[in-house]
């Protein structure tokens, strides 16, 4: 129970019960609070409500209530979040962690039930499902079907898990994207604690870095690392410095034809350009009550773009509107009102603008049409600007470009690893991201090579072709007036007789069931379909990598003609070799565009003034004569989603199909450990614990196993990627029966300790000092001064008894993925 120092504890009668709060209004008259962002509002009643709890003090209070809005941040506080969201790559490990802990519990005699999550934690399985099958009616059964064949091991754990923790839920596989659930389904914004009989601002973390897509909703949340999310999921509170807000003004309206996806990429680019790391965004002024919700969410979205911790919009009509049209209970939508009205939380016309470190004026009038690449989020391109763009941008890519990924990584939270592309028979060698200079073209953008496709078409492709064009990611596939103008101008364009272009690998991946719903009803999706844009899946694919390889055909043209091809795809990142190994240059787009870029087949195009293709009469079709009105985008949004989709789609979420149903999973409180897997096995880390900690002991007679330099981070610590067949974690593999088809990732082993520890420091742009004029996970044996794989000496280090030190230099560590980049040095 809170110490309640300033008096704030109360009660708020709303949605038919008493519940109490603890007010804001209580620090009113001393610190004057409702100065304070809507941000730094909810965490000051986070503080409030935990003061006393051994982590937070009325000192701590105080402080922050004088927040100075200029000073550097230097106040260290203590964030106690009411839930945690994970994705599946990151919550495997997470899981395994708390089996371990049951074990361990057991061994000291203990209750094992008594390690359950203290505060909701609920799993979204999303990260797994990558695009095998494309353009075809039974894509999506296919596509599923082999993410089962692939990952049933960790199913089955997660299963387990969901039965044997009260408070842990799973949302199965092929129904939807974390974020996209979490804005539609699963989030609160107030949230009610029913042992207490408290309501509070509903606040959360997630292992994935887009967790603040539900900003959008006025919930508070961003991305964390595996250790910190298990420690939340436990009640522990996260640490964390008072941070600077730089408030986003927004004036006016969007003007025809421009998208949510070009304004995002427009605060992306501006925001970039200012400087964000570090600080929380709130976006405030007139523009922000005409903007969706939808648009909202695809702002929160992309913050680790814009490289701040969060960007959040205020709680205001618009919300209670989508919360009462995405089904939730009438009276958690007049508790929401309530309690925003209560504490100061509410935004409207006549609220008082809050004191910000900084202001940013966007004009929504002022947004054109935009893509970003072919590199990073922030680099925006007018499209009447794309041809001439892409044209300077493809000589750069004759030369490697090693520092890209790592200037946008430092700046903001890395997404998941990108599963493994890899088909049956091939070897996961050829997939990896290239290492070497790239070739330089043999061919000029304007010759083409001959390639005759696996049904027999004859066609040609050439530099600045679009290999994949891709509907995908949360970032706008939630947004239905971006998805209905995607169907609308494929629409038109069929109409037209248009066709995409052969060589063009198309996707269709929404974040949730509903989006099939929509366009169904619409009758858009029979106009997806008719130019190869089918369901492959509910899940992440094509933004996190998981695009599956090029056809044959396509690829090894590719490959042997050294071609820069490139990817259109409606994600939120595009790092090169992100999206996929035979891709160098990608461009993200709005829904609409993607299908543009696909009829194009090309981005050696203006797409303002050159033609699309040429329709069946003969005549020239240009994008704007099939590019949807604005009004009949809207006309089509209203009558074709519905609120009853909602209630039914995710009135079923926790069902699963008919293979998770099928799945055998092991009773008990503790999990059943298989020898045999490869998978998930029990970790070491709790081996020989006592009841008691045991003493820090000096560190005597130790080697050096890695002499790093500066900036080394997570990224290049923590295992990632496809897996070697020749690093040791590919040698384990093979050497426990698994073929290096079916190697799979980093990313899907990081249940398995063995794989992860033997892949830690194996980064392929790693320099160990130690070992000059390498690269990757090498380094020097002493004192025989052999060379050899880092794990590998660690394990001959291990058996002649010698400690061992890694030395860093500046910024070593610094990064999100410090789950296995901590985990997996340990074990070293």
């Amino acid at each position: 129970m809170s110490a309640d120092s300033f008096g704030a504890r109360s009660t708020l009668k709303a949605g038919g019960r008493e519940l109490e709060i603890f007010r804001l209004e209580a620090l009113q008259e001393r610190f004057d609070v409702a100065r304070l962002p809507f941000s730094l509002k909810v965490l000051l009643e986070n503080l409030l409500r935990h003061e006393g709890d051994g982590a937070v003090s009325a000192a701590d209070i105080e402080a922050f209530a004088r927040w100075d809005a200029k000073a550097q941040p230097s106040q260290e506080i203590a964030f106690t979040p009411a839930r945690v969201i994970l994705q599946d790559f990151t919550g495997v490990p997470a899981v395994v962690d708390l089996a371990a802990m049951r074990d361990a519990i057991a061994a000291l005699g203990g209750d094992p039930q008594a390690i359950e999550p203290l505060v909701p934690a609920e799993l979204v399985i999303d990260h797994s499902v990558q695009v095998d099958a494309f353009g075809t009616p039974d894509a999506f059964e296919i596509n599923a079907r082999r993410e089962f064949e692939r990952n049933e091991e960790r199913y089955r754990f997660l299963r387990w898990g969901q039965e044997a923790f009260e408070t842990f839920k799973v949302v199965p596989p092929d129904t939807g994207i974390v974020h996209q659930v979490n804005l539609e389904y699963l989030s609160r914004v107030v949230f009610v604690n029913e042992r207490a009989g408290q309501a509070y601002p509903d606040t959360l973390v997630g292992t994935d870095s887009h967790t603040t897509m539900v900003n959008g909703l006025g919930v508070l949340g961003w991305g964390v690392g595996g250790i910190e999310a298990e420690a939340a999921m436990l009640g522990q509170p996260i640490s964390m410095l008072v941070p600077q807000v730089v408030g986003v003004r927004l004036s006016g309206e969007l003007p025809e034809g421009a998208t949510a996806t070009d304004l995002v990429l427009t605060v992306t680019e501006r925001l970039r350009e200012l400087g964000v790391v570090g600080r929380f965004v709130e976006f405030f002024g007139p523009g922000v009550a005409g903007l969706p919700l939808a648009d909202r969410a695809t702002l929160g979205n992309m913050s680790p773009e814009f490289g701040s911790t969060c960007a959040i919009f205020p709680i205001d009509e618009e919300t209670i509107r989508y919360m009462a049209f995405t089904g939730r209970p009438a009276d958690q939508v007049e508790l929401v009102e309530a309690y925003a009205r209560e504490q100061g939380l509410w935004l409207d016309e006549d609220s008082d603008e809050p004191t910000f470190t900084e202001t940013v004026e966007i004009e929504l009038d002022r947004v054109v049409p935009s893509i970003a690449g072919p590199r990073r989020p922030q680099d925006r391109v007018p499209l009447e600007q794309a041809k001439e763009a892409f044209l300077e941008e493809l000589t750069s890519f004759v030369v490697p470009v090693l520092d890209a990924q790592d200037e946008a990584d430092r700046e903001s939270f890395p997404a998941s690893d990108p599963p493994s592309t890899m088909d049956p028979g091939e070897t996961p060698d050829r997939l990896d991201p290239p290492d070497q200079p790239a070739p330089e073209p043999a061919v000029a953008v304007s010759e083409r090579v001959a390639v005759t496709l696996a049904d027999g078409v004859e066609t040609e492709i050439g530099n600045g072709d679009v290999v994949i064009a891709a509907i995908t990611s949360c970032t706008n596939t939630s947004n239905p007036s971006v998805m209905v103008g995607a169907g609308l101008l494929a629409r038109n364009a069929r109409q037209r007789g248009l066709k995409v272009r052969p060589w063009v690998k198309t996707s269709l991946a929404p974040g949730s069931k509903v989006v099939t719903e929509y366009l169904e009803r619409a009758g858009l999706q029979d106009d997806l379909d008719g130019l190869g844009f089918n369901l492959v899946g509910y899940g992440c694919t094509t933004c996190i990598g998981n695009s599956g390889p090029l056809p044959e055909e396509v690829s090894a043209a590719v490959q042997e003609n050294g071609l820069v091809v490139c990817s259109v795809l409606s994600g939120n990142r595009n790092f090169e070799g992100r999206i996929n190994p035979d891709v160098k240059m990608n461009y993200l787009a709005s829904p609409p565009l993607v299908v543009a870029y696909a009829l194009a087949g090309t981005m050696d195009i203006d797409l303002a003034t050159e033609p699309l293709g040429v329709a069946d009469d003969g005549s020239e079709v240009m994008l704007r004569d099939i590019w949807p009105a604005s009004r009949e985008i809207a006309e089509t949004v209203e009558q074709a989603v519905q609120s009853d989709m909602f209630r039914k789609s995710y009135g079923q979420v926790y069902e699963g199909d008919v293979n998770w149903n099928g799945l055998e999973v092991p009773g008990g409180d503790r999990y059943a450990w298989s020898e045999d897997s490869t998978y998930v096995r029990r970790p070491p880390f709790f081996d020989g614990m006592g009841a008691e900690p045991e003493p820090v002991q000096d560190i005597l007679g130790a080697r050096c196993l890695a002499l790093l330099g500066d900036s080394v981070t997570t990224d290049h610590i923590s295992p990632a990627g496809s897996i070697k067949r020749d690093s040791p974690a590919g040698r384990y593999l093979e050497e426990n029966g698994v073929a290096p088809a079916d190697f799979n990732s980093y990313g899907a082993r990081r249940g398995n300790h063995e794989v992860m520890m033997r892949g830690t420091f194996a980064n392929i742009r790693l320099r160990n000092l130690l070992a000059p004029g390498t690269e990757g996970g090498v380094t020097l044996h002493q004192p025989s001064g052999e060379e050899m794989p880092i794990y590998d000496a660690a394990i001959r280090y291990a058996q002649e008894e010698t400690p061992l030190v890694v030395i860093g230099g500046r910024e070593y560590g610094s990064g999100s993925s410090r789950d296995w980049a901590a985990k997996g040095t340990a074990l070293l």
